[in-house]
């Protein structure tokens, strides 16, 4: 396989990740707009472990998951005491937060980035990818999605109902950053080097765009936005400089047809009906 082959291949698996963070509190009606911070958080976290203590690198990457998760926990209930567009503003002015102590923290190389010495391979990547997505997909296939769902459309009635609406949202926005922050240190130690800048605002605007993309309807939506994302610009590659004025213009195009998103519950449901007739035919 070619090295440019792999680079996208392990692209596609960090955009997928990031975008599945964002997919789960967005489930519960939150707009994460400072997911990059929490991939910040998991990719210095690990770096540190990797480097000061010498931890093997997939514990590091696990442990760099849990720190975001500790730190989306902490803040959750203030965060999630705002509504709507406040809640966006929260989580968007609390990923600048941590990006500027990140930027000026000397002790993991401030504003000239922190050398990381621990290597993994593609592979261990797009395995972990896949330990996500299934766990993800898992989840799904029991009443949680249900559960958020209710929290998301009329958390008044679901609270009349006896859901937990608080402990919900907390939950959604803690496993979404747990999501992130292994997705950064993934991203840490396959290119051996970490700096603040770029977990900026654009890569949370873009992992949410992969989510809009793809739906919300349905788990599959994250990991086709996230696919789009990552391989219809590069297949546009031969237009050069036009490449991404032409993909702005398609994404554009894309949901003012279509604002649900490509993949829907009805989509999904024809097609599971769909395969049912023809098993049945086939039978």
């Amino acid at each position: 396989m070619s090295g440019y082959l792999t680079g996208l291949i392990v692209l596609l698996a960090l955009n997928t990740i990031a975008a599945y963070g964002v997919y789960l509190p967005m489930a519960a009606g939150q707009l994460n707009l400072g997911i990059a911070g929490f991939m910040a958080i998991g990719a210095y976290a690990s770096a540190y472990l990797t480097n000061v203590f010498g931890w093997p690198a997939l514990a590091a990457i696990a442990a760099g998951g849990g720190a975001a998760a500790i730190l989306a926990f902490v803040v959750a209930m203030p965060i999630l005491r705002t509504q709507g567009i406040y809640l966006s503003l929260a989580t968007f002015a609390l990923g600048q937060v941590i990006c500027a102590i990140l930027l000026n923290l000397e002790v993991v190389g401030g504003a000239a980035g922190y050398p990381v010495s621990t290597h993994i391979e593609a592979f261990t990547v797009v395995a972990v990818t896949v330990v996500v997505v299934s766990l993800v997909y898992l989840m799904s296939t029991t009443r949680v999605p249900i559960y958020l769902a209710a929290v998301k459309n009329d958390p008044l009635v679901a609270d009349l109902l006896g859901l937990n609406v608080k402990a919900l949202g907390v939950a959604a926005l803690t496993a979404g950053a747990t999501i992130a922050g292994v997705g950064g240190a993934l991203y840490a130690h396959y290119f051996n080097y970490v700096e603040a800048q770029y977990f900026g605002v654009m890569l949370s605007t873009y992992t949410v765009l992969y989510v809009l993309l793809g739906g919300t309807q349905s788990v599959l939506g994250p990991l086709v936005g996230a696919a789009i994302f990552t391989i219809v610009p590069e297949a546009l590659r031969s237009s050069s400089q036009w490449r991404y004025a032409i993909f702005a213009l398609f994404i554009i195009l894309f949901m003012a047809l279509r604002p649900q998103g490509l993949i829907t519950r009805g989509l999904t449901r024809r097609r599971a009906q769909a395969a049912v007739q023809g098993g049945t035919t086939a039978s």
